[in-house]
């Protein structure tokens, strides 16, 4: 197994690690903050661009291992991570700098999500909001039995940012990506794969085994085989997509300069419902 690593990442800031083994042809990503339940964050979208971009020109990976360590995929958004509110000198200028900066994160989520390689994620724990987003972005999701999915952001008065809404209805249906999206409703990994939201549950013991033996399957495929397969497919079910996207962004930036998010994240913060007047 053979460490990567990228002179732009600080050891100390390090939020994804990925390791190569030759042998197998599996590149392991592997979210590496569990005492912050691997919450999500502007430096942790940058790290996953240089990733995406190490791995897509590596030719000895056919397949990537998404993962985490810890009792977490991901729990959503780190309010704490610096950076964290953009600013601007009149409400206009910061919808703005906020639009770009979402357009920014959706970039970086495309190249991990259109990876010439496939990637089969192993979910654990909370995987909420960008960890479920990112959850999506994989081609194929293996669930521990303890694993939860939502995307609260209504709850605390945000649009949906990255487009988990728009990937659940492709996979789920219309219905359930409204049910899930503007609910906020926490759903276990049985429902999740009856939705089709993963392909296999099993138990959290045995995640990892599980999730590396389905990467290790399509490793032993022929790589221009398997990576025409996936584009074929993703071509078909991601037709709307980018178009999506940009009103997800839009969307995203008017909702997060609002009076309606600033409650919603108070509140959370104080552990109280929130009160929304809709400004």
């Amino acid at each position: 197994m053979i460490n990567t690593t990228d002179p732009s990442i600080d050891a100390a800031e390090e939020r994804m690690r990925l390791e190569v083994d030759e042998g197998t042809g599996i590149a392991s990503l592997t979210l590496c903050r569990p005492e912050k339940l691997n919450a999500w964050s502007w430096e942790a979208t940058r790290q996953l661009g240089i990733m995406a971009d190490r791995i897509r020109f590596d030719e000895r990976i056919r397949v990537v291992l998404l993962r985490a360590e810890g009792r977490a995929f991901c729990a959503g958004i780190d309010v704490t991570a610096p950076g964290g509110a953009i600013t601007g000198r009149s409400g206009a200028e910061r919808t703005r700098n906020y639009y770009e900066g979402l357009r920014w994160v959706h970039e970086r989520f495309r190249a991990f999500a259109r990876l010439p390689q496939p990637v089969v994620a192993g979910v654990q724990g909370y995987c909420l909001g960008f960890g479920f987003e990112l959850a999506l972005m994989a081609d194929i999701r293996i669930a521990a039995d303890d694993a939860r999915f939502a995307l609260p952001e209504a709850q605390i008065g945000v649009a949906v940012d990255a487009g988990g809404d728009i990937r659940i209805a492709r996979e789920a249906g219309a219905g359930w990506a409204k049910l899930l999206s503007l609910t906020g409703r926490r759903i276990d990994a049985a429902l999740a794969a009856r939705l089709n939201l993963v392909q296999e549950v099993v138990p959290a013991a045995d995640l990892d085994k599980a999730a590396r033996a389905v990467a290790e399957e399509i490793a032993a495929n022929a790589p221009l085989a398997v990576q025409g397969i996936k584009r074929s497919i993703d071509t078909f079910a991601d037709a709307n997509l980018d178009a999506a996207l940009g009103l997800t962004a839009m969307s995203a930036a008017l909702t997060l300069v609002s009076d309606d998010s600033v409650a919603g994240y108070a509140a959370k913060a104080a552990r109280r419902s929130a009160e929304f007047e809709g400004r």
